[in-house]
């Protein structure tokens, strides 16, 4: 084990050409701090499913240690390990000593990319995946097709056939989630600057996402309103691109830092008193900006200011107070259950505040379901690049939310959203999915849900 005393560059072996770089490997002090007692075992999702030592944050440890000792390389046995990962940081949560296993595996991905060869289909897919999804332009020219796929049929072809999952499973994995295409998707409908409808209380700006703003425009949409009529000026600037969460989580650094200058720059000047973000997954990379940018000289310090401005829209709610009057959501009293994105809970510590704004809605009644905590098994791009444990993750989390008998859940992060939207699929019972925000919209508007169709009534 590396002791304590010596710095992480003395750790990084010259013997294994597939090995750690000099360039923020995994931190040799962090590592010893676990103590390999296991309380990470049970609340680690890639541990529940694969049942692997070697695939749970503390046996991954081992690997980083090993690594930085140049007791082994960086190989197709080792890597698997890694890329096994959700990334969920409830093994951080959990830990008893304190683990900071979050900044261990967000060093360790980094490595992987730049230091180990992967084969040519695995670099195919990925550079698909981050030459696409973090880029809404991009991916707004696809929409069209998208759209003809969905209603000339082909789709409903190709799913049960089975076609594409012959050919690639991954594949088959991106195209089991693709949301609904509908016109709202092709429309921007929200202008740079929307007005506080009272007494202006704050400015604040508002940052739209990249699947968000296409897939789930009506809920970017509600966010503003509720800003709104809570007495928010809201500030979009046009500027925005991704958040660089994608990107980041997979290790892909220099994209990961090339998104997060254009998102501070995009902000820069705009007077706001904070930066309100509505996608769990992207609220915490936001928030982790200082970091990501520490050895940047020019946006070290922007970074650092702009993280610690960035607020979840329920965080943001939930401490300056809501000031408009909320109406019930339907005739009788409605049960919701609230899932937990991991994100959120995990990485951002953000638990209470959703709760307590869906309380404030009359007749709202919360249930709580098993497990909350365990990841759906979207976390991020996940599920496209794992998607045998994905799957069997999201099986049990639709099931644990079905068996609380709730009329309706809650979630705050488009993944899960689509991940979860995916497993409700082959249940016989089906209920909607929506937005904390598109809630308490419809609560302000005075719009009551019809919860059989899915739909809203005047």
């Amino acid at each position: 084990m590396q002791t304590s005393e010596n710095s992480s560059k003395d750790a990084i072996p010259s013997s294994h050409a597939n090995s750690f770089d000099a360039e923020h490997p995994p931190d040799p002090k962090l590592i010893d701090t676990c103590v390999h007692c296991g309380f990470c075992l049970s609340t680690c999702p890639s541990y529940r499913v694969i049942g692997k030592e070697m695939d749970s944050p503390r046996g991954r440890i081992y690997l980083m240690d090993a690594v930085n000792e140049g007791e082994i390389p960086l190989s197709k046995a080792t890597v698997q390990h890694f890329d096994s990962c959700l990334g969920c940081l409830a093994c951080v949560t959990t830990c008893p000593s304190g683990v900071q296993y979050d900044k261990l595996i967000s060093a360790t991905r980094p490595q992987v990319e730049r230091n180990y060869p992967r084969n040519l289909g695995d670099r195919l897919y990925r550079q698909l995946i981050f030459s696409l999804f973090p880029y809404p332009n991009r991916l707004r020219v696809l929409l069209a097709p998208l759209l003809l796929y969905q209603k000339s049929g082909v789709q409903k072809l190709v799913r049960s056939t089975n076609l594409l999952q012959r050919f690639s499973p991954r594949l088959a994995a991106m195209e089991s989630i693709l949301p609904q295409i509908t016109l709202s998707s092709f429309q921007d409908k929200l202008p740079t600057i929307i007005p506080a409808q009272g007494k202006k209380r704050y400015r604040v700006g508002m940052i739209l996402g990249c699947v968000q703003r296409l897939f789930f425009s009506p809920v970017n949409e509600a966010t503003v309103r509720v800003l709104t009529a809570n007495d928010c000026e809201v500030v979009i600037p046009k500027t925005q691109g991704c958040c660089a969460a994608l990107p980041h989580h997979q290790g892909q650094e220099e994209q990961a830092k090339a998104l997060a200058r254009q998102m501070i720059d995009s902000f820069a000047d705009t007077g706001v008193d904070a930066v309100i973000i509505n996608a769990a997954g992207c609220g915490h990379t936001l928030k982790e900006y200082g970091h990501l940018l520490q050895d940047d000289p020019e946006y070290c310090d922007k970074a650092k200011d702009f993280a610690a401005n960035v607020k979840d829209a329920q965080e943001f709610l939930a401490t300056v107070g809501l000031t408009t009057k909320l109406s019930p959501l339907a005739e009788k009293p409605l049960t919701l259950v609230y899932q937990d994105a991991c994100h959120l809970l995990h990485g951002q510590k953000i638990s209470i505040q959703p709760r307590q704004l869906l309380r404030q809605i009359p007749g709202v009644q919360l249930r709580e379901p098993l497990d909350a905590a365990l990841c759906c098994g979207s976390a991020g791009v996940y599920n496209m690049l794992q998607p045998e444990v994905a799957d069997e993750l999201g099986k049990q989390k639709v099931q644990n939310l079905l068996n609380t008998g709730a009329e309706l859940i809650a979630s705050a992060n488009p993944g899960c959203t689509l991940q979860i939207t995916k497993h409700m699929q082959p249940q016989s019972k089906k209920i909607a999915v929506m937005h904390p925000m598109e809630l308490l919209d419809y609560s302000i508007r005075g719009i009551q849900l019809d919860i059989h169709f899915k739909t809203s009534v005047a």
